[in-house]
């Protein structure tokens, strides 16, 4: 059993204690010929300020809020950084993508395999950025799969980043959403099927900047392989040491997504209290049982 307080620097708070004593010193005395007259009182100032400076610091005990817990544990999270670049551009919209179901779009089928993927990733630290005519990132890293798929389920819309493919602005804003992340293995999965015709960033640009950081950039191109730039997605991928992968169909996405399944783990650390139990109660109970029977005492006139 451990014990630890969750705000210690409110006892600072103690510094005003010497107040109650300079302000005793402070009282005036007052003549008065008849001291008979007045009415007998209870409690000398001694008295009363014993039991304020009492109450007084079990309330600040009760502001740095303690607790106990019966031992810190590091419970191993064995993965990594993983943020997923989804193309949200005009041309997801095309049907025909999943042939098991004409019906879906290609932006619908990525975002379903997706979905599926970071289900598995129960070790991994996992954020989303969509992109278009612009990126942004729609989830932080995150252990909260769970969130993560509702975030998903928010991003229904083709085109809403914009119909246009910024392929830079993407991989710039996966990096700027790695940056929280204490894995040592970093990866960007970037999945398009259009050619790079929009944004502030370059590809290479973007790619220069992972290498500087040692994120490896997965690519996954999807569809007809003359609708999107094949050549750049090899690069981009084999220049941050990861691989490429083109894909004609779902089936072919969803091997994908296994096969990247298999990187190499990397171990993060999460701190974590095991039975915590707050303390707060017990100081703060006390004193307004002790702040009872000053007001109780202080009307009888006792003590």
């Amino acid at each position: 059993m451990q014990f630890e307080l969750l705000y210690p620097y409110a006892f600072l708070l103690l510094l005003l204690l010497p107040c109650f004593w300079w302000c005793k010193q402070n009282v005036k005395s007052v003549y008065f010929p008849k001291e008979e007259w007045l009415p007998k009182q209870g409690f000398t100032w001694d008295n009363h300020l014993l039991w304020i400076v009492t109450i007084f610091i079990l309330l600040v005990m009760a502001l740095t809020a303690p607790f106990t817990y019966e031992s810190e544990v590091n419970s191993a999270k064995k993965g990594r950084d993983l943020v997923l670049l989804l193309d949200s551009s005009g041309s997801m919209a095309e049907r025909g993508f999943n042939e098991r179901d004409k019906t879906q779009t290609k932006y619908d089928i990525s975002v379903a395999l997706a979905k599926n993927f970071i289900e598995k990733r129960n070790d991994d630290n996992v954020g989303l950025v969509v992109f278009g005519s612009f990126a942004f990132s729609a989830s932080p890293l995150t252990y909260d799969l769970t969130a993560l798929n509702e975030m998903f389920d928010l991003m229904t819309d083709v085109g809403i980043a914009g119909t246009s493919t910024a392929i830079g602005d993407a991989l710039v804003e996966g990096l700027s959403t790695l940056r929280g992340g204490k894995a040592k293995s970093k990866v960007l999965i970037l999945l398009t099927d259009g050619v790079h015709n929009a944004g502030k960033h370059s590809p290479r640009e973007a790619v220069s900047m992972a290498k500087k950081k040692a994120v490896k950039i997965y690519t996954i191109g999807i569809g007809k392989k003359n609708d999107y730039d094949a050549l750049l997605m090899e690069t981009i991928a084999k220049e941050s040491g990861a691989k490429s992968f083109f894909c004609q169909n779902a089936t072919e996405l969803e091997e994908v997504y296994k096969h990247i399944s298999k990187l190499e783990p990397s171990p993060i650390r999460s701190e974590q209290y095991l039975n915590k139990e707050s303390l707060i109660i017990y100081p703060l109970m006390l004193a307004i049982f002790l702040l009872s029977m000053l007001i109780v005492k202080d009307e009888k006139g006792v003590l």
